[in-house]
């Protein structure tokens, strides 16, 4: 099994862009579910380095800690939707989330991350990842050039 440690998508993606013209890399970061196992953590594991093997357009997969942990700030709906707005000064209340695992996924072209999002095997995977992450992701999609 491998566990490597995932950083930034642009650390990951870097040593890549060399062979990977038109590729894709989409790499998500999270925050651990307090209760998960350590077998929820080990068919994560697994599950992950399986899905290469059972969606096409999945090149591979890498998954881990992320080196520095990523700090986000939230507010509520209503702040958020006030700051779109352009208001610059908004009192409000705010959470800190901290993403602190990732995975990066190296897709064929743009067109391989619907096959993986639709894909039923993707449905499954999302069972075993949904036990050791606290709901909501920090994605981030790299087109290689």
């Amino acid at each position: 099994m491998r566990i490597w440690i995932v950083s930034l998508c642009l650390l990951a993606a870097s040593g890549f862009a060399a062979a990977a013209d038109g590729k894709l890399m989409h790499c998500f970061y999270f925050t651990p579910q307090e209760g998960a196992t350590s077998a929820d953590w080990q068919a994560f594991y697994k599950a992950t380095s399986e899905l290469p093997s059972k969606i096409p357009g999945l090149l591979d997969v890498w998954y881990g800690d992320l080196r520095r942990p990523m700090r986000l700030i939230t507010a509520d709906r209503a702040t958020a939707k006030r700051l779109r707005g352009g208001e610059k000064d908004v009192e409000a209340k705010v959470n800190m989330v901290v993403r602190r695992h990732g995975v990066c996924m190296e897709m064929k072209d743009e067109a391989a991350l619907k096959v993986y999002a639709d894909h039923p095997a993707h449905k499954d995977w999302e069972k075993v990842y949904f036990k050791v992450r606290q709901p909501g992701t920090t994605t981030v999609d790299l087109l290689v050039k």
